[in-house]
């Protein structure tokens, strides 16, 4: 049925008399013919009067055939003289949002779930409208509810709600059994996905979705469903396919609109995701969250002016989104204005803010405090929102130092020797790796201004390359992927070095024969690198740990990087991720080029041509004018890398001197040695 007929049908279900016997035929004649439904209900007005559920067929008679105006000024009386009807809220929520007044309809359809919990298309609606409105955690709550209301069978019914609860393993038990009975329910197997998901088996949620659009190509839910954990598991082109089947069926549909927008953002199409962006925007202006996402691929497309403007505009919405406050600083060239600090702080200052607004907002005002100079505060605002932060993760420098001595017990020079001659030989890709903030952005701009390679973004398929062995090692053992590793012969370590380049392909736009990945974390990583891709280029981006270590103190990571959050950590980490470099150094002498800012900074041509020569390119003028690049850059240092060098922010760092003893006690000889190394044997 049309979303609402079955409502409709269910509230006039066995009339008992002449007008009960009219408002049912009414009711059918919706799905068919939504015209003449109109007219009966118009007859049924004018012999009865205002009768509530004859207006509301005619409603949704005006609504089905497209004509909305007369279908809100119907419905908006209705709900006025019938305020606990939540059929009436429901139909009101629906016309709404196809008027492209996103708010509204989410207010009604929240109240038509209020005043009936029971009903499964206002949870579906809400889902989709809060999700149009970029509220995705209360859209998944609202699509939870949907399954849990959609069906009367008590078995499923259960595992629906042990999983809007989150009592994931009572959920996973009662899907089973009732899968086993009932194999084909697609909405258990949807379920089912959605649990698998939760819990990290992104296989499992792939393959249960695939057999639910197997068994129901229509069910558009699912579909949706499928495209984002496709996304989620780092299958852009994939998720892509699955998100223009969707919009094929419902071109308009913002939410859609929306999802593609952020997988073309993955894929370094910003461009296009402006475009949707814009679409979104003009049909539902008052989205403080599409606002922000759009300011984000403006920034990184170099649009710097819209990116402010839209973050302005997102702020006009919902001044206390904290994020958003630090999105403008984070576009570290961005000065705020007294009275942009004097919001912030009224905002901080309220009752009830959500702990991660709460966060941001300590950011953005460190930022904002340190341009003026004000050290001392700045830095305990920096400090408060790392406080939070680091409450809220589960970081051991422990455990990061236990792997780093596994990686060096386990890649040694006779490890390297016996596999020789393994991986895929293709020379395209350059690592560039190191700390976050230590001038890995600045390496990867130069690099890209020369007309045989392409910059791209941090990508994450080494890491996705990392899970898929430590996979192979569950058979009854949890086993370090370095261990899976070794046991692989030559022609599997090439299949992994072709996957690398396949999976990275969408992000190379352009016909240069090399590429830049510039994940940082990858230095944890440069073992198997080495193994799969013999011939790739591995670039160490260095600074001064206390100018790199405090920088990244200071940031508010999107993800990852836990070890950030303390300057005991990032000092151990920064020591740990010194001792790996070192090891490497020893093990594949000369495998890994390293740059230190400082130096770049200081003789900018001299290291341009080092960089060169190690990467086998010859000398072009366009690297040393870097800051001309128009090319997206998604990181911190965007607008930073679009400007010459300049040596201020070398030592930057020692205005907040007082306050790092806990980062030089942690950071011990490395930091006295720098930038020769400590002997770590």
């Amino acid at each position: 049925m049309t979303p609402g007929t079955a409502s409709i049908a269910m509230a006039t279900a066995e009339p008992t008399a002449g007008l009960d016997e009219a408002l049912a035929h009414a009711t059918r004649l919706l799905e068919t013919q939504p015209a003449l439904a109109g007219e009966q209900a118009r007859e049924i007005i004018t012999a009865v009067g205002e009768h509530p559920m004859a207006v509301l067929i005619l409603a949704v008679s005006h609504r089905l055939q497209g004509q909305l105006p007369p279908a809100l000024e119907a419905l908006r009386p209705l709900v006025a003289s019938q305020p606990n009807w939540a059929l009436a809220h429901y139909e009101l929520g629906i016309a709404l949002g196809l008027a492209g007044d996103t708010a509204g309809a989410i207010a009604a359809l929240r109240r038509a779930v209020w005043l009936k919990p029971g009903l499964p298309q206002a949870w579906r609606a809400l889902g989709d409208q809060l999700a149009a409105a970029g509220e995705l955690d209360a859209a998944d709550e609202a699509y939870a509810s949907h399954v849990r209301f959609s069906t009367r069978d008590p078995r499923l019914l259960a595992a629906a709600s042990a999983l809007h609860a989150n009592e994931l393993p009572r959920a996973e038990a009662l899907l089973r059994e009732h899968l086993a009975a009932a194999p084909t329910d697609v909405a258990a197997l949807r379920m089912m996905a959605e649990l698998a998901a939760r819990i990290g088996r992104q296989e499992d949620a792939e393959r249960l979705l695939e057999r639910c659009l197997e068994l129901a190509p229509g069910f558009l839910a699912a579909r949706q469903n499928y495209a984002l954990v496709l996304h989620r598991g780092n299958k852009p082109r994939e998720a892509l396919a699955q998100i223009d089947t969707l919009l094929a069926t419902d071109p308009r549909n913002p939410n859609y609109r929306n999802l593609k927008a952020v997988v073309l953002c993955r894929t370094g199409d910003y461009e296009q995701a402006i475009a949707l962006y814009d679409g979104i925007l003009h049909e539902h202006p008052g989205q403080s969250k599409i606002w922000l996402s759009q300011g984000h691929a403006l920034k990184t497309a170099g649009h710097t002016e819209r990116a402010i403007a839209a973050y302005r505009r997102s702020l006009a919405v919902d001044p206390s989104c904290g994020e958003v406050w630090w999105s403008l600083a984070n576009l570290k060239t961005f000065k705020f204005s007294d009275e942009d600090v004097a919001a912030m702080q009224a905002q901080l200052a309220r009752p009830g803010l959500s702990p991660e607004d709460v966060q941001h907002l300590h950011f953005a005002l460190g930022k904002a405090l340190e341009d003026r100079a004000d050290y001392a505060a700045s830095f305990g605002h920096y400090d408060q929102g790392n406080t939070l932060r680091r409450a809220q993760l589960h970081y051991s420098a422990d455990d990061t130092t236990a792997r780093v001595e596994k990686i060096e017990r386990t890649y040694t020079p006779a490890f390297f020797a016996a596999r020789a001659g393994a991986g895929a030989a293709a020379p395209d890709p350059i690592f560039v790796l190191g700390l976050p903030r230590a001038g890995s952005t600045l390496v990867e701009q130069i690099l890209s201004s020369h007309s045989a390679v392409e910059g791209t973004m941090e990508l994450p398929e080494v890491i996705s390359i990392t899970r898929e062995l430590r996979k192979l090692g569950d058979a009854g053992q949890s086993l370090p992927y370095h261990d899976v590793l070794a046991s692989l012969d030559p022609a599997r370590l090439r299949e992994l070095g072709e996957q690398y380049l396949e999976h990275t392909r969408i992000q190379r736009k352009t016909g240069a024969p090399f590429f830049i990945d510039k994940m940082p974390n990858n230095f944890m990583h440069i073992g198997l690198i080495h193994l799969m891709l013999p011939n790739a280029r591995i670039i160490d981006a260095r600074r001064h740990p206390l100018a790199c270590c405090f920088s990244g103190f200071k940031q508010h990571f999107a993800r990852g990087q836990a070890f950030t959050y303390s300057l005991a950590d990032i000092g151990r980490y920064y020591a740990d991720y010194v001792r790996l470099m070192a090891h490497y150094d020893a093990v594949l002498p000369g495998r890994v080029h390293r740059v230190f800012y400082e130096s770049m900074v200081d003789d900018t041509e001299t290291e341009v041509r080092r960089l060169l020569d190690y990467c086998g390119l010859p000398f072009e003028d366009g690297c040393l004018r870097f800051f001309e690049n128009k090319r997206p850059v998604r990181t911190a240092s965007s607008e930073q890398v679009r400007q010459p060098i300049y040596r201020d922010g070398v030592d930057h760092w020692r205005h907040f001197e007082p306050w790092l003893e806990p980062l030089k006690d942690a950071l011990g000889p490395v930091l006295t040695a720098y930038p020769d190394v400590p002997n770590f044997r």
